[in-house]
């Protein structure tokens, strides 16, 4: 590895909090990568974040580059233990959270990746998946994986960089390559290239994982022609993954916790019983609902997957993906430029009595749960001459809430279970406009956690757990500590006239003349 970090001396403006240890999460998201140092109390000490670029050569397509990556993410563990004055030999444990179906492919020998990383929302594939509905592994898929078949996963990725990169199949059957999702390429980076592993929440994201089994699919594999020698040693998410090189961290705490972003967040929730739902509210909308012991083979457009792998034992959770949320916020700042900050969007969301009409459906790169269109475009309806900034604003704001709104109804008939409240995380759950108007949709209580970092929290906890710095779950209940409480407190047929005319709206995306 090329890149070495060694912990920063304590100097002026490090600040040392007394106590003898920590966790350190990370948390590698899409668009930015943290590490945070969490004491016994669920307090968050100190935390460091760099953002990380996300390019679209094609429309549709969606990469990133995995060294930036891994270079983002030493280098905010090296700030944090700065900023803080804790480093590594107070560091109990480390967490790594990370956003799941990025397909990151690289050489054995040289650890340099053969391609940029193929991100989660890249619909390339999609002519792949539609060969493999096409050939009747529709239900094959569905039936071993929880998934339904789609761009989204990370098998179809592999296999277009085995069949449009140079040498790629031929090194792969010679077993010279490796594949990861993000949290095996930093796991591998970290340790040294000692350990190359996943753990079963991560790859329950690859639609190549038997979630009956738990292990790697044979048929899924020659499906799609991927040598199952690519494939990472799959562990449980609180456990043992090595410990961080000497040339990271140089008192080399060992790596503990690993999951996806979102079965992290369900975690840091305490999410622990059948029926717990959260919903984050990140890049995307990731919505899950712990179903326990059961798989639950949604028939409203959701999928089965893993969500909590801990203590030995595997809770499985039903998942609604939305593509495109905090996203579409950041369209109206960087592409339309009628905001300056995402912040603003609430007070320009209430300057308005309602929405007027207008209806915006960022299906930027088609639609996910539960309508799952590769197909479908965005598109803003009901536009008048009187439409301005505010109505557009608000239109975008209010597409989160209608998008979580259909998932969760989805989830409550899937599971045969009506929900009392629905807890939330992710940086527009701060926007108190969303929140209410999410209340107001869905007639339930929406509750916010305390902190905004419950992705990381969840890495957190995992790592604390297996290392004995929190003795249990119960531990984790009595320490969790929720935020500001949204009751519902619309008007019934406003309710019903919001949700008749985004049901028009989205059914015009999924017309577009090509």
């Amino acid at each position: 590895m090329s890149i070495s970090l060694v912990d920063l001396t304590l100097s002026e403006g490090a600040y040392p909090v007394q106590g003898s240890g920590y966790i350190m999460a990370l948390d590698s998201g899409t668009t930015s990568v943290r590490a945070l140092i969490v004491d016994e109390y669920d307090d968050i000490v100190a935390s460091a974040a760099k953002p990380i670029s996300v390019s679209y050569p094609q429309p549709g397509w969606v990469e990133q580059d995995p060294m930036e990556i891994l270079a983002s993410q030493i280098a905010v563990m090296a700030e944090v233990q700065f900023k803080s004055g804790i480093h590594s030999d107070r560091i109990a444990a480390l967490g790594i959270s990370n956003q799941r179906e990025t397909c990151v492919v690289w050489d054995r020998d040289s650890g340099q990746p053969i391609y940029n990383a193929i991100g989660w929302q890249c619909r390339r594939t999609a002519s792949i998946v539609d060969e493999l509905i096409a050939a009747g592994y529709e239900d094959v898929i569905r039936d071993k994986t929880g998934l339904t078949p789609d761009p989204y996963f990370s098998a179809t990725k592999i296999k277009w960089v085995l069949d449009n990169v140079s040498g790629a199949r031929e090194a792969a059957e010679a077993g010279e390559l490796m594949f990861g999702t993000i949290d095996t390429w930093l796991i591998y980076n970290l340790t040294g290239g000692a350990v190359y592993a996943t753990d079963y929440t991560n790859a329950s994201r690859t639609m190549l994982f038997n979630i009956h089994t738990l292990d790697w699919d044979d048929e899924l594999l020659d499906m799609l022609g991927i040598p199952r020698s690519m494939l990472p040693e799959v562990r449980w998410s609180s456990g043992d993954f090595g410990h961080v090189s000497s040339e990271v961290m140089t008192h080399m705490p060992p790596i503990t916790g690993v999951a996806g972003d979102q079965q992290a967040s369900l975690f840091g929730h305490c999410c622990f019983e059948r029926g717990d739902t959260k919903n984050t509210y990140g890049t995307g909308c990731f919505m899950l609902m712990n179903t326990g012991d059961e798989i639950v083979r949604s028939e409203n457009g959701l999928i089965s997957t893993i969500g909590i792998a801990e203590g030995g034992t595997i809770s499985y959770a039903l998942e609604g993906s939305i593509f495109h949320a905090g996203s579409v916020i950041q369209w109206l700042r960087d592409k339309l430029g009628i905001i300056a900050d995402a912040a603003e969007t609430a007070e320009i969301s209430q300057s308005v009595e309602d929405n007027a009409g207008c209806y915006l459906v960022p299906a930027f790169s088609g639609l996910g749960a539960p309508w799952w269109d590769p197909t479908a475009r965005g598109l803003i309806a009901g536009l008048t001459a009187a439409s301005d900034r505010a109505t557009l604003v608000r239109a975008a704001c209010e597409s989160m809430a209608y998008q979580s709104h259909d998932v969760l109804r989805a989830m409550e008939a899937d599971s045969h279970m009506t929900l009392g409240g629905l807890s939330v995380d992710g940086a527009a759950s701060r926007n108190e406009f969303i929140m209410q108007f999410q209340a107001d949709l869905l007639g339930i209580p929406v509750v916010q956690t305390d902190s905004v970092e419950t992705t990381a929290l969840g890495a957190a906890y995992l790592a604390g757990l297996a290392v004995g710095y929190w003795e249990d779950r119960e531990e984790l209940l009595q320490n969790h500590a929720h935020g500001r409480r949204f009751e519902p407190r619309g008007d019934p047929e406003d309710t019903a006239r919001y949700l008749a005319g985004w049901r028009d709206a989205v059914s015009r995306t999924r017309t577009v003349i090509e």
